[in-house]
């Protein structure tokens, strides 16, 4: 592939342009029961003051997730998810950087998008027409994550799980694009420890380079995750923040645009120092 430096990701007021740095979005979770966090900025006051926080440590953007996706964990219904959103707006005029939410659901995600948010960061690897057509009538960001109901299910076929994803993006771009989504809208997210094994995760990040689309924006999201603490043998996930930037410099040198983390001053000294190795980029 030709690696140029044409792609941005962009829509609802905010714009990155790819090679301008490594962009990084923060984690705010606004959940009783995260894997890493969770309780910790459930409530409105502690939700508010912790995006100012990422903010100042240099996030170029947040994202607030209010439903657990952590390893078997239990789906909760839309309305649930909305109610634990109810300050959803707080958020959005305390910073003056962009706001993503993070959902399976279509009704939260016309939620979100009524009362601030610009981006919605799709987990679902199944977007529905209802989600699609929100999406290109609303013309905001839109994150599309790669992902299947279980593992293993891509590996009774031939290239494996690198194929399976490669093969995904390409149908779903395709499906977006001719819903009316403009490619701009778009990011990627291979969907690091989502139904995949630690060999799984590993392959498609060594495989980053070669799946990433040269015009669309590539989104690494692999903070604090389990298959970093297997290898490290770190079982308490606020303690993976050492492997997750290092994990985070291995991910701007395959080609990663945007970073999702949860310490976002330590990624931001990772991605500065990588940005100048990789990218030959000296400024903060």
């Amino acid at each position: 592939m030709n690696r140029h430096n044409s792609a941005r990701f962009c829509g609802r007021g905010f714009s990155f342009i790819r090679g301008e740095k490594t962009f990084l979005m923060g984690i705010l979770n606004v959940t009783p029961d995260s894997f890493s966090d969770g309780g910790r900025y459930a409530s409105e006051e502690a939700a508010i003051h912790h995006a100012a926080e990422l903010e100042k440590q240099g996030a170029d953007l947040l994202d607030v997730g209010a439903m657990s996706t952590r390893p078997g964990s239990a789906p909760i219904l839309p309305r649930e998810e909305i109610a634990r959103l109810a300050f959803l707006d707080k958020i959005c005029a305390q910073v003056r950087i962009p706001v993503s939410v993070d959902t399976i659901y279509p009704q939260t995600a016309r939620f979100a998008l009524a009362h601030g948010a610009s981006i919605i960061n799709d987990v679902s690897g199944a977007p529905g027409d209802e989600m699609l057509e929100l999406i290109r009538g609303s013309g905001c960001g839109y994150i599309l994550m790669y992902r299947r109901a279980k593992q293993g299910a891509y590996l009774n076929q031939a290239g494996g799980i690198v194929s399976d994803a490669a093969l995904f993006f390409e149908e779903n771009i395709s499906r977006l694009l001719a819903a009316g989504i403009q490619k701009e809208q778009l990011c990627l997210d291979p969907g690091f420890g989502f139904a995949k094994n630690m060999e799984e995760n590993l392959a498609l990040f060594r495989a980053s380079d070669v799946i990433r689309r040269d015009d669309i924006f590539w989104l690494s999201a692999f903070s604090r995750k389990r298959f970093l603490g297997e290898i490290a043998a770190i079982t308490d996930a606020g303690d993976r923040d050492i492997v997750t930037a290092a994990a985070c410099a291995a991910a701007i040198q395959k080609g990663a645009d945007l970073l999702r983390v949860h310490n976002v001053a330590l990624c931001r000294q990772t991605a500065l120092v990588a940005d100048a190795i990789y990218k030959n980029r000296k400024d903060g």
